[in-house]
């Protein structure tokens, strides 16, 4: 097949980065041409398989038709493969599940052994312990088989990494096993063991099993079917015949499995694994089967080694940039792209190829409509495989220096000429995807080369295309300023053609390494923006576009939620709400829900005072009940801090006007429950209650939290996150808090209604703990309920949903109640200030958006 043709190109982005001198000579095949060999001589990648040495000098090849293939080269000896560390992760993922599963599913699982039981006992009972004897005897005798194979074949330093490594998975099997005997683990402890009479009869974990795992995973069966295989078939028949006997269980087979290969995964990515990728010499002698002989080849340190790069001159003369993509790198940033999936849109982050022929496709494909377009990139010259486990593209080399090495700022005209090749591409509806400073080479005669379009898009959408703008703006920006970058774009692009890529100047729809850049300069895209807007013709305004599905946020409190679900459907189960609520005492039942309703009224208060404008109290108190229903799905101290922000606004408050209002009312509350707590906590050394002694856990809980916090603090970029969040909030909060000293009625209003909510609450509580019999001094409520509140506010559940509920009950506990009226007590307190406003807070936010004032 003649090799394709294209237009000229330049150097790829690889031989930019890392074109000067300085690389490691490493050693190179030496032998007759090919179709040349003698009988006895070995393969180059053979060769360089028992010859390879770090550091050797290069070595040449050559024959009697030609001049000496000069090589630099080194290749490395053992290599980690992504597709492991997805593996991996996959892996400690299922173990996880299976064990939710033992916890959650245990009956169903017990039903999935049952009928395996019932099943095989239609079986003869000698043909079954026939085959469990075999398979038994199978796996006692394939690792002693797959031992000797891996000694005949020179492989013993394999052996002896798995070897190792079952002897680490029976080590980590007899620790879980013991940490499984603990009595907090009695409920995983039945679903995983075969017990009898209250007695167990097998241990949870099978340590043989789990380490016949790992050894196996570790020597690799992958292209040995009938090692394969049998391996198969034996576990198959073992697990059966162990299933219908009662020697195991079904959760008990798969997790020793899966930990198993997942400690083998594990250990095979830590050490790595043989390097079985072809040395430079194969690789040659593959791109002169395209018609280009090469003279010369010399690889080039690469900043990622997703890749191999090779700067090779052919022996007309001609230089070429080498790619070399090896497979044993597949699924590189598989992670990394799987989450950038799941959190955007598609259009903003693709899920890439796991397959390098997908890739290799990909970047040709991009290449050919690059050059389609007019724009100058790469030229393609070869596109071949190299053995079973390689790909190569050859492309031509252009001398340059990239946008990142240049020594001073790009001229306007180089700037524009960059633009004018970007446009060309989106011209013809083809994206780059990637326009860093490395990848935007100064060619020599200066003009300007786009390099490895391979990330980019065909048949681009317009939102593609918006991104490709965006991208641009902001690397930019990083290297000539947000002002003079904006300028030439206005210039280049136009304002209007602009006015959709402003909205996109943000750090998730920007390139990965721009992003990291953009996060060490915050007033960066501010400041382009701003500037970008001031030019617009329309005042300034844009669209807004939702980049993100699912906020990371909100996978946090959903996941949140989930187990605060759980921790509560356990508390139910020990506690009947309908009984509680049935046998409590009606007067206080009542006194504690006129409380909760007046917790409205004083949020309302405190609301209007911090607000130096006159707002309708009636109206305002509509906000807060509905702000019930907006907790319902969102963690307690954001979505009515977000509802009554966006009801101020309606109300006529500008949104930093508004914002500063809430965070102020915020900064003081938080103020206020922090002195109430110390002063009650103070006072209930002189009321005669019962201690209010912490568990020891929580001891451990808060030193660990105290922990993290100083090391957070310690460090630059803890410091950097903790200015970035304080500075604009400190900026908007502190002078509407001097406003206000200045209104003593305004201030008066908003501390006594933070006051008055405060007080309401514990008043409700303790209501209904004397609706339920008990008898705590308010003082001890008071407490509890503080250090309660404030854990609920800090929790990501929705309302504090779970946490709250822990929280107060282990409180009433420790102040002397039985645990189940404290838990009682509890119940019927959310119940007052949680689910019921709910129905009454959907109603007032119904009422409310159809008023307009929300």
């Amino acid at each position: 097949m003649p090799p394709p043709e294209g237009r000229a190109g330049a150097a790829s982005a690889g031989d930019a980065a890392g074109s000067g001198d300085g690389t490691t000579s490493g050693p190179a095949w030496t032998g007759p041409p090919p179709g040349h060999e003698a009988a006895d001589h070995k393969t180059p990648h053979e060769s360089d398989q028992q010859d390879r040495g770090p550091q050797d000098p290069g070595r040449r090849s050559g024959d009697a038709a030609g001049p000496a293939l000069i090589i630099e080269d080194h290749l490395e000896h053992r290599i980690r493969r992504p597709i492991d560390l997805l593996r991996l992760v996959v892996g400690a993922a299922a173990v996880a599940l299976l064990a939710i599963a033992g916890l959650v599913a245990h009956a169903t699982a017990t039903g999935v052994e049952t009928d395996i039981a019932t099943a095989g006992h239609r079986l003869p009972g000698a043909l079954l312990a026939l085959l469990g004897l075999a398979a038994t005897l199978a796996l006692l005798v394939l690792p002693v088989a797959l031992a000797g194979r891996q000694l005949a074949r020179g492989e013993s330093r394999r052996l002896a990494e798995a070897v190792l490594t079952s002897a680490i998975t029976i080590a980590v099997v007899v620790a879980a096993n013991a940490l499984l005997r603990l009595p907090r683990a009695d409920h995983l402890y039945s679903a995983l063991a075969v017990t009898r009479g209250g007695l167990a009869m097998t241990v949870p974990l099978d340590g043989y099993l789990a380490a016949l795992a790992a050894y196996v995973t570790v020597i690799g069966l992958s292209g040995r079917p009938r090692w394969l295989a049998a391996v198969l078939a034996s576990l198959l028949v073992y697990g059966i015949a162990n299933l219908v006997a009662g020697h195991t269980t079904v959760l008990s087979l798969l997790i020793t499995l899966v930990l198993g290969r997942t400690i083998g995964v594990g250990v095979r990515y830590a050490a790595g694994q043989p390097s079985q990728r072809p040395p430079a010499a194969e690789i040659a002698e593959a791109v002169a089967g395209w018609g280009i002989p090469l003279a010369t080849m010399r690889r080039i340190p690469e900043m990622h080694p997703v890749t191999r790069l090779y700067a090779a001159t052919a022996r007309d003369g001609s230089h070429l940039d080498i790619t070399v993509f090896d497979r044993d790198q597949e699924a590189a940033d598989a992670l990394y792209r799987f989450y950038r999936g799941v959190r955007l849109a598609r259009q903003i982050a693709r899920t890439a190829p796991l397959s390098q022929e997908r890739a290799l496709e990909r970047r040709a494909l991009l290449s050919y409509a690059a050059a389609d377009a007019d724009v100058r990139t790469p030229r393609v010259r070869a596109l071949v495989r190299v053995g079973p486990d390689a790909f190569v593209l050859a492309y031509t080399h252009e001398d340059g220096v990239t946008l990142a090495e240049q020594p001073g700022e790009p001229t306007d005209t180089q700037l524009r000429q960059v633009w004018q090749a970007v446009l060309r591409l989106h011209t013809h509806r083809v994206t780059h995807r990637a326009l860093t400073a490395d990848r935007i080479l100064i060619a020599g005669d200066g003009g300007v080369v786009l390099l490895d379009p391979g990330n980019g898009d065909v048949a681009a959408s317009d939102l593609q295309i918006r991104l490709d703008v965006a991208q641009l703006l902001a690397e930019l920006a990083l290297h000539v300023g947000p002002g003079r970058a904006a300028d030439v774009a206005l210039a280049e692009v136009g304002a209007a053609r602009l006015a959709g890529a402003v909205p996109l100047l943000q750090p998730l729809a920007l390139y990965r390494s721009t992003r990291a850049a953009v996060r060490h300069r915050p007033e960066l895209l501010p400041a382009l923006r701003e500037r970008l807007l001031a030019a617009l013709p329309n005042g300034g305004q844009v669209a807004r576009v939702q980049l993100e599905r699912v906020r990371l946020r909100t996978l946090v409190s959903l996941v949140a939620g989930v187990a605060a679900a759980y921790v509560l459907a356990g508390q139910l189960a020990r506690v009947n709400l309908i009984r509680v609520v049935r046998h409590a005492d009606w007067r206080w039942t009542l006194v504690a829900l006129v409380a909760s309703a007046l917790t409205y009224a004083a949020a309302a208060t405190s609301l209007s005072g911090f607000v130096l404008e006159r707002l309708k109290f009636a109206r305002t108190l509509l906000a807060q009940v509905a702000a019930s229903f907006v907790t319902l799905v969102t963690p307690a101290a954001v979505g009515g801090a977000a509802l009554n922000i966006r009801y101020l606004q309606r109300s006529g408050l500008s949104p930093a006007r508004a914002t500063a209002s809430v965070g102020a009312a915020q900064v003081v509350a938080f103020l206020i429950h922090t002195l109430l707590l110390v002063i009650f906590a103070a006072l209930t050394g002189t009321v005669h209650i019962h201690s209010l002694t912490p568990p020891t856990w929580a001891y451990a809980v808060l030193a660990g939290l105290l922990v993290l916090i100083l090391a957070a603090i310690a460090m630059p970029p803890g410091r950097r996150l903790l200015r970035a969040r304080l500075t604009p909030a400190l900026g908007q909060v502190l002078p509407r808090l001097l406003d206000l000293a200045q209104n003593p009625r305004k201030l008066a209003e908003g501390v006594g209604g933070a006051l008055a909510l405060t007080a309401f609450y514990v008043l409700c509580l303790a209501a209904c703990v004397r609706a339920l019999g008990g008898s705590v001094p308010l003082v001890g409520v008071a407490v509890v309920y503080l250090t309660g509140s404030a854990i609920g506010s800090a929790a990501p559940t929705p309302g504090g949903l779970g946490a709250i509920e822990v929280a107060l009950s282990a409180g009433l506990t420790a102040a002397g109640l039985p645990s189940a009226t404290a838990l009682g007590a509890v119940l019927l307190f959310r119940l007052l200030t949680f689910w019921l406003p709910v129905p009454v807070g959907w109603i007032a936010f119904s009422l409310l958006e159809r008023r307009g004032a929300l």
